[in-house]
């Protein structure tokens, strides 16, 4: 068993589900801010922002910075900067992305395009897709935060961005470019930013083909969790196995 300093949390599906915590992980977190370590939370999610989802872990009794949280929003506006300048952005999504592609200077736009930017949007409508398809087609880039078909809720799995864009992929016959999960662009701004190094890294998740192989891409350690999208009796399905495997995290201990 690792001593890691420097744990990556992804949030849904791992530390809560919906609006109600994993208590698990919940108590596992206290144990490592007891201990000094370096607690990180890495989501997919680009509804929220950081100080949102900071405020979110705090009502379920997490202790959590803004400047821990790094979402696939502040990473897509990043890349876009740093790859293209600002550029006008037609938008899908929530607060989250709007914050962060305004943050970073894009501005967003009904008509002409330069970039179509897709995040998680629970106010979907035809009309938006419609929109976004006509872009792509008319040349725009085409951007999504992350490719997540699904993410766990209190009810079960529900639609995620990744089934957005590949709807509009399916439309226009171009493929986006994924920014979150399983690409590694969140955890290369953490460790930049906080002076990380990969050997004190570890990276925990629910969902093997974005948390966990985000890990194995980057080159941490990686612990699955059996407490979300892809269950621990799938595992023997993939070639690339995570370095541990645990129903929760209270079973670290026994490692």
């Amino acid at each position: 068993m690792r001593e890691y300093q420097a744990w990556c949390f992804d949030l849904d599906g791992t530390v809560y589900r919906g609006e109600e915590p994993i208590p698990a992980t919940a108590r596992f977190i206290r144990k490592l801010r007891k201990k000094g370590c370096g607690v990180f939370f890495v989501t997919n999610n680009s509804a929220l922002t950081p100080e949102h989802q900071a405020e979110k872990l705090a009502r379920m009794g997490i202790t959590a910075a803004p400047e821990e949280v790094m979402t696939s929003s502040v990473a897509t506006a990043d890349h876009l900067v740093s790859n293209h300048g600002t550029l006008p952005v037609y938008m899908i999504g929530e607060e989250g992305l709007r914050m962060a592609l305004e943050t970073a200077g894009h501005r967003i736009v009904r008509q002409a395009p330069d970039a179509v930017v897709v995040g998680i949007d629970r106010a979907i409508t035809y009309g938006k897709l419609a929109d976004a398809s006509l872009a792509v087609s008319g040349g725009a880039m085409f951007v999504a935060t992350n490719s997540d078909k699904a993410y766990p809720t209190e009810r079960g799995l529900v639609p995620g961005n990744g089934a957005f864009a590949g709807l509009i992929e399916l439309a226009t016959g171009v493929s986006p470019f994924y920014i979150g999960k399983p690409a590694v662009p969140m955890l290369e701004a953490l460790a930049e930013r906080h002076g990380l190094a990969k050997e004190e890294m570890v990276m925990v998740g629910d969902n093997y083909e974005t948390d966990i192989m985000a890990g194995i891409r980057f080159g941490i350690g990686t612990v699955h969790v059996d407490t979300g999208v892809t269950r621990a009796a799938d595992l023997i399905n993939y070639r690339e196995q995570p370095t541990y495997s645990l129903s929760t995290m209270d079973n670290w201990e026994d490692i």
